[in-house]
């Protein structure tokens, strides 16, 4: 059994990774670190407690897991395995690369895993775009846009100051940032716009980061909070065809409406959410079909973090391609506009 203690007791631990890990046999979620009222529901035998030390002082936790602001992940991290604990880290993983090694390396000499949650390689567009391409169907591939928009301007037209850490870039782009360098790897060049639409030192509120591989082909992440018609999810354009995806992971949408991963179709795409595939094939015959969507679960992520823990197996998240993100996303906001 691994024991895990929360440390934040907010939107991020209980609808992001408390309802997952609870589907994993052999995970057990033994205390909470809670310094304020929540809104969140108390989970049946759960101990929940105001003060940090009352996790290290417990020899039986196992994992610490940060749910907390991104500017608190370093210093929280670095005190969790000096207090001889296993650490996974909400994303952004850390600040800077200099912070990011020196926790990995402190990690290694005390024989303790630390790992980014990026629990959206296991988003149900992602996983389908995969299937697709590793289909083969759209041949050479060109290039991938990948799209996270919002129509949120209360949120940019509120915040009146720039902050590195809570920026747009920093705590948005970490998702489709890593799942780009999960499948792709790293780029051999890039070009990032990065900007503050309502003008120099407000909220970092859209970005464009392109980055190219030696196989001509560019990979585009995208994002804006000024969006009222969101851009497709994922759109692929190969030798062959092209691959459009609209619609994004549905496990968010569901985990707002509180219909949690308890539900048999908790997630799942219907038929109006799957993508479209038009492609050639080799002898110039026309296709256009629907692809039915993979099945998302950000489950998937305890699943192997659980087969580190206890059986060894390698980190789904490596340190290298935490370490490349970091260094990315700070290219990134050096470019802000």
């Amino acid at each position: 059994m691994i024991n895990i203690a929360y440390i934040g007791n907010g939107k991020s631990a209980n609808r992001y990774h408390i309802p997952f890990a609870q589907k994993v046999p052999g995970l057990v979620i033994k205390k909470i670190v809670s310094k304020s009222e929540s809104k969140w529901e108390k989970i049946e035998g759960v101990e929940y407690v105001n003060e940090t030390r009352d996790v290290y002082e417990d020899d039986a936790i196992d994992l610490v897991v940060l749910s907390t602001p991104p500017h608190t992940h370093y210093e929280l991290a670095k005190e969790a395995l000096t207090h001889g604990k296993h650490v996974l880290v909400e994303k952004p993983f850390s600040e800077t690369v200099e912070e990011a090694k020196e926790l990995f390396d402190l990690a290694e000499k005390k024989g303790l895993m630390i790992q980014c949650f990026q629990n959206r390689r296991f988003d149900s567009d992602f996983l389908t775009v995969q299937k697709v391409i590793e289909e083969g169907k759209l041949g050479d591939l060109f290039e991938v846009e990948m799209h996270f928009d919002y129509f949120r301007p209360e949120v940019p037209k509120k915040t009146l100051a720039y902050s590195k850490p809570n920026s747009f870039v920093y705590t948005h782009a970490c998702h489709t940032l890593d799942q780009v360098i999960s499948y792709f790897g790293k780029p051999d060049d890039y070009q990032f716009d990065v900007r503050q639409l309502l003008g120099k030192g407000r909220m970092n509120d859209y970005f464009d980061l392109d980055l190219f591989y030696d196989t001509n082909l560019k990979v585009s992440v995208k994002s804006s909070y000024f969006r009222a018609k969101t851009r497709p999810s994922f759109v692929v354009y190969g030798k062959n065809g092209y691959f459009i995806k609209e619609t994004k992971d549905r496990q968010e949408e569901h985990l707002k409406q509180f219909y949690m991963p308890t539900n048999n179709d908790f997630g799942l795409d219907l038929k109006e959410h799957y993508g479209t595939l038009i492609y050639y094939d080799e002898k110039g015959v026309y296709h256009e079909e629907k692809v039915i969507s993979e099945v998302g679960d950000y489950s998937l992520f305890y699943q192997r973090l659980y087969e580190t823990l206890t059986h060894g197996a390698p980190k789904l998240v490596k340190n290298e391609e935490t370490l490349l993100q970091i260094e990315l996303l700070n290219e990134a906001v050096s470019h802000l506009k």
